[in-house]
């Protein structure tokens, strides 16, 4: 079996600073978002993502966690934030303050760091949040998976894992060719010392029992994964209204995941539909019958070839679909598909089923390019004072997530690199206009 060498260090640098420049941009504004733990890994990654911005006219922000799952993670993410400063970036400490106990505690703290990075990196600007995941750590994943473990497949750019916290923010992983110990070799260089967390020997976590089992043997065919089918979407989203369109035949050509993930993104969900029920209205596409089908909260109309997607407003409310109170200035994403922001205090947003009827004729005429079925799954306000009912865009900056989310989960597959002003433009290029159609 063929093993990678564990001790070459040469032309690290400019591997790292090949893949830095690929998606990330000189002289830009906003810094270099870098999720910071403190150890090895992620120390490493900081220091040349640092060195890199030197050159690059960017400043760093570095980013730690602190999970509270060890009585001593209070003094690391102090350590961290000294390394951080010695290193020439900026610095910020994140804290998990759910419950750190009970069972799939590795999983819940996984889900909670990506959250609260994701939030603080669109917070300081940033698109891309940089990672230090290492060709040891894709190995891992692989063994894992392979014993029945849900974790992905690590990617060096992908859109974030975490919906709605991560909507905007993408992952890259420049080190997802170097071994590990390349990485400490550099470190060991430079002088620079790591924190050695005792969970990374706690044989509970699968994660450890991956590395003991390949001790340091990582298969050159385990990282050499053939590129995916790449889908040519001719998607068309509609109006800022969360509705996407397809052509039967085009999605009858994709990969099921494809579908999916309209389907997803279309009803603003986390878990995408898999299984015999996809595989039923992947059936019916492929038998040419037109009519209405409503799968993972989208409902899906079928006409000859044409196929168009959009949020099912009764089950909307029956997944309990709450009345919210907006927050002044502080922007919020409801329903998982419209990211909404106000500047004046008192409205609330609710879905428009079931008070349509309650919009003023000018409101209710800028919806009437939709349809029946659309419009009732949009969000409206109403003012808590003055018992006023208006569409959310006439009050708010709304923006629709829908479209951005699908099409940044197409371009994993897509043979291109997307760069840091390409997916700002996808995210933020647009709001919705106050006259919804004008």
């Amino acid at each position: 079996m063929q093993l990678i060498s564990v001790s070459e260090t040469d032309g690290l640098k400019a591997r790292v600073f090949h893949h830095l420049s690929a998606y990330l941009e000189h002289g830009r504004p906003e810094p270099v978002a870098v999720g910071l733990s403190g150890g090895g890994d992620s120390l490493a990654l900081l220091a040349l993502v640092c060195e890199w911005a030197k050159g690059a006219d960017r400043s760093v922000l570095a980013l730690t966690v602190d999970h509270r799952l060890n009585p001593a993670s209070a003094d690391w993410t102090a350590q961290a934030g000294r390394m951080a400063k010695q290193l020439g970036a900026q610095w910020c400490a994140l804290h998990w303050m759910d419950a750190a106990t009970g069972a799939g505690v590795q999983s819940r703290a996984r889900q909670a760091r990506h959250g609260l990075l994701a939030d603080a990196a669109r917070e300081a600007g940033a698109t891309m949040l940089v990672l230090g995941h290492t060709a040891d750590d894709a190995a891992e994943n692989h063994w894992m998976r392979a014993e029945g473990t849900p974790v992905g497949r690590l990617r060096v750019w992908s859109p974030s894992p975490v919906w709605p916290q991560g909507h905007g923010i993408s992952l890259l992983r420049p080190l997802l060719s170097e071994r590990r110990q390349t990485l400490r070799d550099y470190l060991q260089e430079r002088g620079l010392v790591w924190i050695d967390d005792p969970a990374n020997q706690d044989v509970r976590y699968s994660r450890v029992r991956a590395r003991l089992a390949l001790n340091g043997a990582l298969p050159v065919e385990r990282l050499e994964a053939s590129r995916p089918f790449v889908w040519k979407s001719r998607c068309r989203p509609e109006a800022h209204a969360g509705v996407l369109r397809f052509s039967r035949r085009d999605m009858l050509e994709a990969p099921d995941r494809i579908l999916a993930m309209a389907l997803l993104c279309v009803s603003g969900g986390t878990v995408p539909p898999r299984g015999a029920r996809l595989a039923q209205l992947k059936a019916r596409l492929a038998a040419g019958e037109d009519g209405v089908a409503v799968l993972s909260g989208t409902r899906i109309e079928m006409q000859g070839d044409d196929l168009t997607l959009m949020r099912e407003a009764g089950e909307q409310r029956r997944a309990g679909l709450e009345l919210q109170i907006l927050q002044m200035d502080r922007p919020m994403v409801w329903d998982g598909r419209f990211s909404v922001r106000i500047a004046e205090p008192d409205w609330m947003i609710m879905t428009a089923k079931g008070r349509l009827n309650r919009l003023a004729e000018k409101h209710r005429r800028d919806l009437s390019n939709l349809s029946p079925a659309a419009r009732s799954s949009l969000p409206i306000l109403h003012n808590i004072k003055t018992d006023q009912y208006v569409p959310a865009w006439s009050m708010a900056e709304v923006r629709c997530l829908v479209a951005p989310r699908f099409l940044t989960n197409c371009l994993v597959d897509a043979d291109e690199t997307p760069q840091e002003s390409a997916l700002f433009d996808l995210w933020h290029g647009e709001t919705v206009p106050t006259a919804l159609f004008s």
